[in-house]
């Protein structure tokens, strides 16, 4: 197999942890007979400084040819990013329109703790107990974030705000995906919500219902966000299988699935569309550490798993990703934001350690 793929390095830590991924990706396809053509375009507040745009034109470019996209963070430090102009910043004027561009409305985002790594977590072993195994979906072209804005101002206007619209083709399209992942997988699938005052969330649940009359043999249920959000903590594997979101909502309790992990540097993910997949850590750029060879490539190289296999189908090459990265976590190693008091020097690596180890152990 021969992809084209580009390659957004992103920010701050951005370049570092994509190195790490680019080596794992080659990896796999020197083991598997893949080759990987990897095509660099300039995106994020860095983009904006060198091209005017944080989305400039080449890069546009460079993805439209390419079969799937690999994105690090985006974020500069809080200095450098006041200069840029509020349509400019790179969370509006560069993630949102390559969303958009490419219609990737399905977000996936695994959540996976087993119990042999419970000690990664800030919550107690036995609220981890047998472990965790939770996909995350969150719709991710759709809802407030796509919105009309009215941007107010502190004087001169006396309100502002943001339009949260959504779709029964968006609801219908990410709903199914969700339930043929919990079928795919015969897990359950939990619904989060805010029915109980929102409107488009009754919505919501009106068009998920439709669609679970094609699903009767998943299992399935439905859940307020707030109560989500304190059960997530509580008891986290009662959500084992499928979470179905809509986008802020799912912004935000994907986010706190890092907390449980103890890093969101454990969380890779993927943005799904029907013609094009692009992938990316869930954590931003970190500027602060960037350069230090610290940074977690964790979640860079778990997407590239997505990527092999959401963009390509290549379930036996993923796996061989993730087993990976298991493996070195289970053989004690950590990076520098993972250890604990406990955690001896030899064990603590350094980014391109990291990535080093995950390569070798592929290559076996």
């Amino acid at each position: 197999m021969t992809k084209n793929i580009a390659v957004l390095t992103g920010d701050g830590i951005g370049p570092e942890i994509m190195a790490e991924a680019l080596k794992v990706l080659h990896a796999v396809g020197k083991k598997y007979g893949h080759i990987f053509n990897c095509e660099e375009a300039p995106f994020g507040a860095s983009a904006y400084f060198s091209h005017g745009n944080p989305f400039p034109k080449e890069a546009q470019d460079v993805c439209d040819r390419a079969d799937a996209i690999m994105k690090g963070p985006v974020g500069l430090a809080v200095n450098e990013m006041n200069r840029i102009p509020q349509e400019m910043r790179p969370e509006i004027g560069a993630i949102l329109p390559l969303r958009k561009r490419y219609n990737t409305f399905a977000n996936y985002r695994p959540v996976r703790l087993p119990a042999s790594l419970a000690s990664l977590s800030p919550l107690k072993p036995e609220i981890i107990g047998k472990g965790i195994d939770i996909l995350m979906i969150r719709e991710l072209v759709g809802g407030l974030y796509f919105g009309d804005k009215v941007e107010g101002t502190a004087t001169g206007m006396k309100y502002s705000s943001d339009e949260l619209i959504y779709t029964a083709d968006e609801v219908r399209d990410i709903a199914r995906v969700a339930f043929n992942e919990a079928r795919k997988g015969k897990v359950k699938l939990t619904n989060v919500h805010k029915a109980n005052v929102l409107a488009t969330s009754r919505f919501w649940n009106a068009i998920v219902d439709t669609v679970r009359a094609e699903y009767t043999d998943v299992v399935y249920e439905s859940v307020l966000v707030d109560n989500a959000a304190y059960q997530l903590v509580k008891n986290p594997a009662q959500y084992n299988g499928v979470m179905l979101f809509e986008n802020m909502q799912g912004d935000i309790l994907t986010d706190q699935a890092g907390g449980i992990l103890g890093s969101l540097g454990l969380m890779p993910s993927a943005c799904v569309g029907p013609a094009k997949t692009y992938v990316e850590p869930a954590h931003g750029s970190a500027p602060d550490i960037a350069g230090k060879n610290i940074a977690n490539p964790y979640s860079m190289i778990g997407s590239v798993a997505l990527m092999l296999e959401k963009a390509f189908g290549l379930d036996r090459e993923a796996n061989a990703v993730w087993n990976a990265l298991t493996r070195v976590l289970t053989d004690g190693y950590r990076t520098v934001e993972l250890t604990d008091a406990s955690t001896k020097k030899e064990y603590i690596l350094g980014t391109k350690e990291f990535g080093d180890r995950v390569r070798d152990i592929v290559a076996e």
